[in-house]
């Protein structure tokens, strides 16, 4: 009997004996996924606590030449308990604890023998599967069009998302909430979307180890939402063309009444595969300058501000007095660093050429005066410049000393720059440096496979104070924490200390002002995840001001994330652990609140000390001012502290030894 014979015999006992649904559970019995066949149609639905969230909603996948989705059998079901322990050299957990149980379960087509397993696994917060596709006949390699995964939401809950123009795009822009009905029919949204039902229950859907695949959308269809993959640049009509075997990213439902659940949660990072790497002493998350958003200002000098040592010596000796460990060179003006024969910074020339500072430009003598500082350096650049001449530019930076690199312009997620982005990572984790990717998709857990993934945008934010901040301030801050943040760390162009009130804001490109007090500002360093935070205003507008020292001390990388006090984008307050201290930071939106912070994850009886910095009584007039303050608490007591319009605090908490 030949193997296809034995697989189609193997098939028709499956038929037979198939029961047409299986369920998983989390650990806490809560969170459950059930699958069913409809007519030989596989078809999901996750419920919370008995309540059905996510209704009939069918799974399927348009390879080549054909729908994998029709005439389906399931096979034998295996599962399993995990229990996953690891630690993380950059997160916002240093040590991880997952529980989760996992069922295999394959899905085999009865009219040809094709096979792909679908792999779930329920955590008390997340449910989430992927698919694993096998070698099919005589194909030489697996080709996607597109998945057919709907989302039914059950009733008509609030959805909080990112609406975007196309596949080719820096994933910067404004949110909408409101119901479905709210988003254009073929309304392409980005990713995390995140779901408002009856109870106070948050859904938030994204993905998860996003490797040598298309980054996955969600579409509106009617009363549903249907998933759609990123389009290959070279062939459009396909998303995804690998070799045998191939796994897809996991597709993540979190789930909670709690919606600081969703931001705490590490169940992406347990999702990625671990790091390989045995060395990992080197890396070193930090603060950093960013003159580019100020326009590289500096005060009156006897030297030309420019592309030159001079400037870049003015705020290396402005990060070394401040404990700031990076200087970020971008270059000056429209000019980059290196020299560059493309039409501006989103081009990269033909001849564009990363190992040749533009003239005026002494690189080595930078690099080395930082050293002596102790203050590191790390460069803007456009990744197709990288990309070309990737490892002698890797080279060279080791030569020189650079640390890390800010890669820019990606501005998409099609499987070839998913595969793009990886190879930079991998060889730069090779060389020992640091990628912070800018114009670039979201994260999907990977910086517990590549920890020198420091940070990336992907979020409309604060660089537009400087030329259309009308259209963003404190309500849409207030966003991020529930949709962009709960896929990773997150850059947002922090430290603007010229605020101003709404009524007052004009843009302006050089100093640019901001749009919300100075207590939210601080919050932010704390509230967003991020491991390389950016101090972007120029030295002269931190001389002297409330609040800057208490900046620089804020870490950027913690060993645990708690979420005490939050509701979906009104306010949240996010406390982190680095070592003995606590840090707690909140944001508000634009409506004044007080807000009560139970501190009962201090988990040490006693007495604390407590720094806050927050809004003053006339911070809605003054945003600039706030009100530092030190006293005595103890752990089970709550704290209790007025928002201001736009505003928030920072404070770290210290045990009394």
């Amino acid at each position: 009997m030949t193997a296809k014979k034995i697989l189609m015999s193997l098939i028709c006992l499956c038929a037979a004996a198939n029961t047409f649904a299986v369920s998983l559970s989390s650990p806490s019995g809560r969170l459950s996924i059930k699958l069913v066949l409809q007519k030989g149609t596989p078809v999901y639905s996750i419920s919370y606590n008995d309540k059905e969230l996510i209704a009939s909603s069918e799974v399927g996948f348009h390879f080549a030449d054909e729908y994998f989705g029709n005439n389906i059998v399931f096979g034998r079901v295996n599962k399993r308990h995990v229990v996953e322990e690891y630690d993380l050299p950059i997160g916002k957990t240093s040590h991880v604890k997952d529980i989760s149980n996992e069922m295999t379960l394959p899905l085999i087509d009865k009219q040809n023998g094709r096979r792909v397993d679908m792999v779930v696994r329920a955590f008390d917060e997340a449910v989430a599967f992927r698919y694993v596709f096998y070698s099919f006949e005589n194909e030489d390699s697996l080709v996607i069009r597109n998945e057919g995964m709907d989302i039914n939401p059950v009733g008509n809950p609030k959805i909080t998302a990112l609406p975007l123009p196309s596949f080719i795009n820096s994933h910067e822009g404004l949110y909408t909430t409101g119901t479905l009905d709210k988003f254009g029919e073929n309304c392409i949204l980005d990713m995390p979307v995140t779901f408002e039902f009856p109870g106070h229950i948050i859904m938030s859907i994204t993905e998860a180890n996003l490797r040598d695949y298309a980054g996955m959308y969600l579409v509106r269809k009617g009363n549903i939402l249907t998933s759609r993959l990123s389009p290959r640049l070279d062939i459009p009509e396909y998303s995804v063309i690998s070799d045998y075997p191939h796994k897809s990213p996991w597709r993540v439902f979190f789930v909670s009444e709690n919606s600081g659940d969703l931001i705490a949660s590490d169940v992406l990072t347990t999702l990625c595969d671990p790091c390989d790497a045995t060395d990992l002493t080197w890396l070193k998350p930090g603060k950093t300058t960013f003159p580019w958003w100020n326009d590289t200002c500096v005060p009156d000098t006897s030297f030309q501000v420019g592309n030159n040592f001079l400037t870049a010596k003015y705020y290396i000796d402005f990060a070394a007095e401040n404990g700031i460990d990076y200087h970020s060179v971008y270059g000056y003006g429209d000019m980059p660093w290196y020299y560059d024969d493309g039409p501006g910074f989103g081009v990269a020339g033909p001849n564009a050429d990363l190992t040749r500072p533009v003239g005026e430009l002494d690189f080595q003598a930078v690099c080395e005066y930082a050293r002596s500082k102790g203050v590191d350096i790390h460069v803007w650049l456009n990744w197709a410049a990288l990309y070309k001449d990737i490892d002698n530019v890797f080279e060279k930076f080791n030569e020189w000393g650079v640390k890390g690199m800010m890669v820019d312009f990606m501005n998409r997620d099609d499987q070839q720059m998913i595969q793009i982005q990886e190879e930079i990572l991998r060889k730069a984790m090779d060389h020992k440096l640091f990628i912070q990717f800018h114009g670039a998709s979201k994260p999907s857990g990977l910086s517990r496979t590549y920890p020198n993934e420091f940070t990336r945008e992907g979020t409309l934010n604060y660089e537009v104070f400087k030329w259309n901040g009308y259209i963003i301030g404190p309500d849409h801050d207030i966003n991020i924490p529930f949709t962009r943040l709960i896929a990773g760390a997150t850059d947002y162009h922090l430290g603007g200390f010229r605020a101003v009130k709404a009524s007052d804001y004009t843009p302006r490109y050089h100093r640019p002002r901001v749009k919300c007090t100075r207590g939210h500002m601080l919050g932010m360093y704390v509230v967003l995840e991020s491991y390389l935070q950016m101090v972007c205003d120029d030295p002269e507008a931190y001389k002297g001001q409330p609040g800057f020292k208490f900046l620089c001390k804020i870490p950027t990388t913690w060993d645990q994330t708690i979420v005490p006090a939050s509701k979906v984008n009104q306010y949240v307050v996010v406390a982190r652990r680095s070592g003995k201290d606590w840090y707690i930071g909140a944001i508000n939106n634009s409506e004044t609140r007080v807000v009560d912070i139970p501190l009962t994850f201090l988990r040490q009886p006693g007495m604390y000390e407590i720094t806050i910095c927050r809004d003053s009584d006339d911070s809605e007039e003054n945003p600039n001012n706030i009100v530092e303050e030190r006293r005595n608490i103890s752990s089970g007591e709550t704290l209790t502290i007025r928002l201001a319009s736009g505003g928030g605090f920072a404070a770290k908490v210290s045990p009394q030894e």
